[in-house]
């Protein structure tokens, strides 16, 4: 004779759409690290002035990863990194991530794969720094990527953000990694 086991039946927690004041800090640090990675897309496609003079800007035939990459020579893994630098591929890889991980935080959309690319872009940028001048590991390439990690685990996307919206979509509720 077998024994049946039944699960045990719980109430369902009812969905609260109340927002309290951590999800607004939460969701402003979301916009503000969005606008840094957008700002970093368009100084240096467009050459607005800032970090990227219009005559190196990436539409009128600049690199935006050489003048970072090819400064790390001197580094510990510099030349992995210089070998790197200017290659179209990895311009064209690097804009492609500035301009998608800007676009997903300041929408509030894409916040998984955002953290994780995020995360990557700048961990990468952090490895090409090492060692660095002013501290013996911590920056603020780790400090952004501990932020984009908790802005993906605190759903940072459903205030102020498109999140909520993103997250009932069918396509996003088949494949969870794109919440």
């Amino acid at each position: 004779m077998t024994a049946i086991h039944a699960k045990p039946v719980t109430a369902p927690v009812p969905h609260t759409t109340t927002t309290r004041p951590v999800d607004y800090v939460w969701a402003i640090a979301r916009i503000a690290l969005g606008w840094i990675f957008l700002w970093a897309f368009l100084d240096k496609a467009f050459g607005l002035g800032f970090a990227t003079p219009a005559a190196k800007a990436w539409i009128n035939g600049g690199s935006p990863t050489t003048g970072f990459l090819k400064g790390t020579g001197e580094n510990a893994l510099g030349g992995f990194f210089t070998g790197l630098a200017g290659q179209t591929w990895v311009d064209w890889l690097f804009m492609t991530g500035l301009l998608g991980i800007g676009l997903a935080l300041i929408l509030g959309i894409g916040l998984r794969i955002a953290a994780a690319t995020g995360g990557l872009l700048l961990m990468l940028m952090w490895a090409a720094e090492l060692p660095l001048a002013n501290n013996p590991f911590m920056d603020d390439h780790l400090v952004y990527t501990i932020v984009l990690i908790g802005l993906a685990l605190a759903g940072a996307g459903d205030t102020l953000g498109l999140g909520r919206w993103w997250g009932n979509l069918g396509i996003v509720h088949r494949n969870p990694y794109l919440k």
